[in-house]
């Protein structure tokens, strides 16, 4: 039975990812610590913005206090404010089956994104209040692939909803990245994946993989959760 979905957000809801990639440019380009856009999907797309710049920076033997660290995620949520305030469009067929399932099952959105991101989209989406839960990269200590965002997910889920007794297994996943996928998989919530970002070949795990959620409604998530 299928209890509660779960949408991942950069790459599921909006492409951000390009945004992402403008901003931390912006930061790393001058410290001599740029990369290409493939070096950006190959490597740093899904992790969260903490990760992205230890990654960065160990990837040239550079150091990064904890202080540095800090002060560099500050600037990068600060430029991609600025970078969205021009507008952004959603993913098609997104916003229209969050619209549908808000209110018919529990909705939450787990995201390795800062909430400083997030929260100006789904204002300007209108979404905001379509989630009964959110977990994002400042309540987490590891990243996807890691598979604490999703099991805090499934520890809040329950206690929004502590009559339905919500088990992993009887969630599911929405998500477009090798590392999402991992994720949720490792907390024992299968995926439905998207090829937004990546080809399906790179989508292995998913349950089922498809090319828009314009295709999908809430039967169609019932019969993927079951394995039909």
């Amino acid at each position: 039975m299928l209890k509660a979905v779960i949408f991942d957000f950069d790459g599921i809801i909006v492409d951000t990812e390009p945004l992402h990639y403008r901003a931390f440019q912006k930061i790393l380009v001058p410290l001599g610590l740029g990369y290409s856009w493939d070096d950006y999907v190959n490597c740093y797309m899904g992790f969260d913005d903490r990760e992205a710049f230890l990654e960065a920076f160990k990837a040239k033997g550079k150091d990064l206090s904890a202080t540095e660290l800090g002060e560099l995620i500050a600037r990068k949520a600060s430029i991609f404010e600025e970078i969205i305030r021009d507008g952004i469009k959603p993913y098609p067929g997104a916003l229209e089956l969050i619209r549908d399932l808000s209110g018919r099952l529990p909705l939450a959105l787990c995201s390795g994104a800062l909430s400083s991101d997030i929260d100006p989209i789904l204002k300007q989406f209108e979404i905001i209040s379509a989630f009964d839960v959110v977990v994002t990269a400042e309540e987490v200590a590891a990243s996807k692939p890691d598979p604490e965002s999703y099991v805090r997910v499934v520890r809040k889920l329950n206690a929004v909803f502590p009559d339905k007794l919500i088990m992993p297994r009887e969630c599911l996943a929405i998500e477009d990245t090798p590392a999402g996928i991992a994720s949720a998989q490792t907390a024992g919530i299968p995926v439905l994946a998207v090829t937004n970002s990546y080809p399906t070949e790179k989508l292995g795990g998913a349950v089922r993989v498809i090319n828009s959620l314009g295709e999908i409604t809430l039967e169609n998530l019932r019969q993927i959760s079951s394995g039909a």
